[in-house]
Parts: C-alpha cells; structure tokens; sequence
C-alpha cells in the first residue's frame, strides 16, 4: 500500500450487536475481521464498551491473536478497560467519551477538559508500546490539548458534518479542514470517523492531511444488501440435500 494512500479501518461492532442480540456463537468476529482485510481493510476497530452491549473481552484476544493488520481498541479512559488493554497490547487505543445510555458515541472527548485524567493512562498505554488516539472535536482548543498529552493521533469526529445538509455542512466541513491543518502543523497524525458512508464520504475526502478513516456501521448495513444474496443462495444450496424424509 503506497503510504500516501487514505487507509479504511473497518469497525465491526455491529457484526457483534446481531450476535449478542441473540445470544448466539454467531456470527464470528474474526471471520468478520477476516473478510474486511481480505476486501483491503487496513486495520478493524472494535470498541469495548464498560457495558459489553457489543464486543466482549474476548472478541479483543481472539481479534488480536487473529488479524493481520492493525487492531485499534476504541474505549472510554476506564480502569476496567484499560487492563484488557495493557494485556491484550493492540496495535493502537482511541480513547473516546462514553455514556452508558447512548445508542453510539455522541461527540468528541473533551481532552482540553480532562488532561489531568488522561495523562496517567496515556503514558502507561505508551509505556506498553501502544500508539494512543485521542477521538475529538475538530476545534484548536482540543488538538492543541492532545498535542500536550503527547498523543501522537487524533481522530476527527465526523458525526456532525454527517448529519447535516446544504450550507451548515458545508460550514462544519470548513472547520474540519482547519482543524486537519491545524494538527498536521503540530506534528500529528489526523484519522477521522463517525457518521461516514456512501454518500456523505466525497465531503469527508475534501480534508486534508487524513490517515485513516475508520468506518462501521454504514459498511455492516450497506453488507446487509450486496451480500444477501449470496446469503439466500447459500442456505438454498444447503436445502437441496432435503429428501422429505424419504431415505
């Protein structure tokens, strides 16, 4: 891969949300991991939640035992996470905001506000030779605060540009751009994630100095149609040895 090339990280969360809304073995994790680097995923994302909604401990292990690119560990700057982390030693941590009751991460981590908190598992995720991310708001005030910390990556929250439309997406994809410019002059690795799909990913392209961009849950429903197909045609293929209970 040229290194000028924009990587995709493909998180898979939601590949673990049909799972544990059952309760089942299935659909496997790595399978999944499997699948989007043989597609050319440069790295899977998983995020470990303090309520395991989705990715469970082991998902992490089997995950980085498994792949073979990158696995990038998003979670909240929690004790209890933080252990898996320095045990299981994925290729990078993005920390990120989290509360218990919403249905996906909100906004961007207030690094700016919380640089007292983060510096300690910052520096023992560092210590264990693991690159730290910091998932943030595209505003000065946070990129400079994470350059303090000395996290060598930011990840742009993309959420709202993605939900918005004609000239007030046009305004917060402006402030995007600045806040890429503005990193990339301070020496850091600028990723960006949240939101992106099909149709909103042409904007998200028009900033510069990006890395990775680190999308899931438009790839995991786009999934849904372009390979039910073969879904269909497989459990069919497995039906035709039916003899109606003849011998």
């Amino acid at each position: 891969m040229k290194t000028n090339q924009l990587r995709l990280g493909v998180n898979i969360d939601h590949v673990a949300t049909l799972r544990q809304v059952r309760g089942t073995a299935y659909p496997d994790m790595v399978q999944a991991a499997r699948v989007c680097e043989a597609a050319g995923a440069g790295g899977i994302t998983v995020h470990l939640r303090e309520d395991r909604r989705h990715i469970q401990d082991r998902d992490v292990v089997a995950l980085r035992k498994a792949i073979k690119t990158r696995l990038n560990l998003e979670m909240a700057n929690n004790p209890d996470i933080l252990s898996v982390a320095l045990k299981v030693k994925p290729d990078e941590v993005c920390l990120v905001p989290e509360r218990r009751q919403e249905l996906t991460t909100e906004g961007g981590l207030d690094a700016a506000g919380q640089e007292r908190q983060l510096r300690p598992t910052i520096k023992k995720l560092q210590a264990a030779g693991i690159e730290v991310s910091l998932f943030i708001e595209a505003h000065p005030r946070q990129i400079e605060a994470a350059a303090r910390l000395g996290a060598p990556v930011i990840e742009l929250h993309t959420g709202t540009y993605c939900d918005l439309k004609g000239s007030a997406a046009r305004k917060e994809l402006a402030r995007l751009c600045v806040g890429a410019r503005l990193a990339h002059t301070l020496g850091l690795t600028v990723n960006a994630g949240h939101g992106i799909n099909l149709e909103n990913a042409a904007g998200i392209l028009e900033i510069p100095h990006l890395h990775t961009l680190n999308i899931g849950h438009s790839i995991i429903c786009n999934a849904v149609f372009t390979g039910l197909n073969r879904a269909v045609r497989e459990m069919l293929d497995a039906m035709r040895a039916y003899r109606g209970g003849k011998p």
